[in-house]
């Protein structure tokens, strides 16, 4: 076989965009599982902010999971939410370690001010979240919402904790199980989106960041080819 000769140096695209350049940290970012479904406007506030897998999240969280099973993985960060935690469980059994826990992983806080006892619709009233619903359709930013965390404290966190991450593990390939919102916020804030939602990531989807020499740039965004497996079709939104 012959010798290929040694790599090129990189050129300038190589560098704006972190393509063959040695070092470069890997966030791997895994959007939880389905989780049981809860209708914040109807149902009591508190039974929506927390709620576990549901059958069909626990399957596409194997699913994602078994698809880095054979891969270089060197740690494994979550959100402490039910949801995220056990889907980076199912990444983090492969390798033989635990998820590491953010708090400032955590999904954006609708509502949160609302008592938890109440429902949407009881302390806002239908009319007003009809119009928060056509807002969020136009704008796609958080602060569309009453009783919330805002658009900027949730984006503040959420980027802090990933850099953090990413300073810790420099050069290593890291798998970051969090929330569609969390998601969005980071990938907005490296690729200049003005909404706080620009894409809505699938269940157990992955999405991919590389770090490195000051420089953040996405390399892919809401892959499912592992959703798709010879047991059926497991994606969801």
């Amino acid at each position: 076989m012959t010798n290929p000769g040694p790599a090129r140096p990189p050129m300038i695209f190589d560098r704006a965009f972190l393509t063959d350049v040695e070092g470069v940290t890997q966030l791997i970012f895994v959007r939880h599982g389905e989780q049981h479904i809860a209708d914040p406007r109807q149902g009591p506030i508190g039974d929506t902010f927390d709620p576990p897998l549901s059958e069909r999240g626990v399957q596409q969280a194997r699913l994602v999971g078994e698809r880095f099973s054979t891969e270089r993985i060197d740690a494994v960060y979550a959100s402490p939410l039910k949801r995220a935690y056990e889907t980076g469980v199912e990444v983090a059994r492969h390798h033989r370690m635990d998820p590491k826990v953010m708090n400032d992983l955590r999904e954006v806080e609708i509502f949160r001010e609302i008592p938890a006892d109440r429902s949407a619709v009881e302390f806002l009233g239908q009319s007003l979240l009809l119009g928060i619903r056509e807002r969020m359709l136009r704008e796609k930013k958080w602060d569309v919402y009453p009783c919330s965390e805002s658009s900027f404290e949730f984006r503040k966190r959420t980027v802090n904790a990933v850099e953090a991450i990413i300073a810790e593990n420099e050069g290593k390939r890291v798998v970051v199980a969090c929330h569609g919102g969390v998601i969005n916020a980071y990938v907005g804030y490296i690729i200049g989106s003005p909404f706080d939602m620009f894409f809505r990531p699938a269940h157990a989807s992955v999405s991919i960041v590389a770090a490195g020499e000051g420089v953040r740039a996405l390399h892919s965004l809401n892959d499912v080819a592992h959703l798709m497996s010879p047991e059926g079709n497991f994606l969801s939104h």
